[in-house]
């Protein structure tokens, strides 16, 4: 998965989706929301909050598995900023 890819599913510029993967740009509820979607698991689990990718209540999605997560996920959202 590329960043090219990510970014044109949130309808967002690759430098955006770049500048997220930085720490230029904190990442906004929205797309934090659409990539657990995308993936299938929590918030907090981008987050780096817990070790368990699920979701309570989580919807089923008709879309093929995107792959491995942990290699899709920016390392930014699984980071902690002060």
């Amino acid at each position: 998965m590329t960043q090219a890819t990510i970014a044109e599913y949130l309808h967002i510029s690759q430098a955006t989706y770049s500048r997220y993967e930085s720490g230029g740009l904190d990442v906004p509820s929205t797309v934090l929301i659409k990539l657990a979607d995308y993936y299938q698991v929590s918030i907090d689990y981008l987050l780096g909050q817990t070790d368990h990718p699920g979701r309570a209540g989580s919807k089923k999605h008709n879309r093929n598995s995107p792959g491995d997560i942990s290699k899709a996920v920016p390392v930014m959202l699984l980071s902690h900023h002060d």
